[in-house]
């Protein structure tokens, strides 16, 4: 009996001993954490915006979190594709671009939280204020930037609604289309006169790209306008790959859920927050793929028409 007894002990001390490391969980395969950012912005500002973040992260979670950046949203939607990172902050066309990249293989969680309860935004056409365009029809013939081929309000959503539903066709009606690269590269070449429209988006009339680089000093106070918006686009969603364990996205979930009151400083940086903004972004809500479900069809009508024009 004694001897049964020191056995039982034994094992029950082993399986005691061998709970801090099963305690970990996914930690214990998951040393490192990446998450991926778009490039709509130049990397020392994204860098400035993200940092505080990857730390308040690696704080709350205990592990590695590095950012992973690529010179195209491209490149971020095919590093979660090959499993090269864990996470990724995406447009909602981006997000659409990584769930078919992987054939559903991504999940949202979180959205962007606005003070009035919306979880939206526009893409917005814009113009140099003293260009004499002040609507669609004064920009044809001209040349219109569309931000990158995987931006949800830079590309996609006006390309899509000037077909669909303003029967112009891009290609036709301006005398050229080309890609900026991001965002700020295309409001930036309507200012200079490089380009005489641009596609871009805004969350609010006082907060947007082209109002971020007012405050800035990119551009002057004046010079940009816009003309044309679009209707409501969700908001970009925190993206998980869906092979990863379910604890580990609830986790992270969690961990930025938290970040407005764990680190309120953290989060103005985050959501580039503005004093004047009477619509700011207070925190963030759950979503999930259904949500994004009209963008991924959006995609794959964009996807046939480039196949039937080739």
């Amino acid at each position: 009996m004694h001897s049964k007894m020191n056995i039982l002990t034994a094992v029950l001390m082993l399986g005691a001993a061998a709970l801090p490391a099963h305690a970990q969980g996914w930690k214990d395969d998951y040393a490192i954490v990446k998450f991926g950012v778009l490039s709509n912005e130049n990397e020392k500002d994204r860098l400035m915006r993200y940092e505080p973040l990857r730390a308040y992260l690696e704080g709350s979670l205990g592990v590695k979190v590095e950012i992973f950046s690529a010179g195209n949203y491209d490149g971020v939607v095919q590093a979660i594709a090959a499993d090269q990172i864990e996470i990724a902050r995406l447009g909602s066309s981006s997000y659409a671009a990584a769930y078919t990249a992987t054939n559903g293989g991504v999940v949202p969680t979180l959205v962007d939280l606005s003070k009035d309860g919306s979880t939206g935004y526009n893409s917005i056409v814009v113009a140099r204020c003293d260009s004499g365009i002040k609507s669609l029809a004064d920009a044809k013939g001209k040349v219109h930037a569309f931000a990158d081929p995987d931006s949800t309000s830079g590309y996609a959503v006006p390309y899509f609604n000037f077909i669909t539903k303003l029967n112009i066709k891009p290609e036709q009606y301006f005398a050229a289309i080309p890609f900026a690269g991001s965002h700020e590269a295309g409001v930036a070449g309507v200012a200079n006169g490089t380009f005489s429209t641009a596609s871009t988006s805004q969350r609010t009339d006082t907060n947007g790209t082209y109002q971020d680089m007012v405050q800035k000093g990119m551009i002057e106070k004046g010079v940009i306008c816009p003309i044309w918006k679009s209707p409501e686009i969700t908001n970009g969603p925190w993206t998980f790959r869906t092979n990863l364990p379910k604890d580990m996205i609830e986790d992270i979930t969690v961990a930025l859920e938290k970040l407005p009151e764990a680190e309120p400083e953290t989060f103005k940086l985050y959501v580039s927050f503005d004093a004047d903004d009477p619509n700011p972004v207070v925190g963030f809500t759950r979503v999930d793929a259904e949500r994004y479900q009209w963008i991924v069809d959006m995609r794959d009508w964009l996807k046939k028409r480039r196949r039937n024009s080739n």
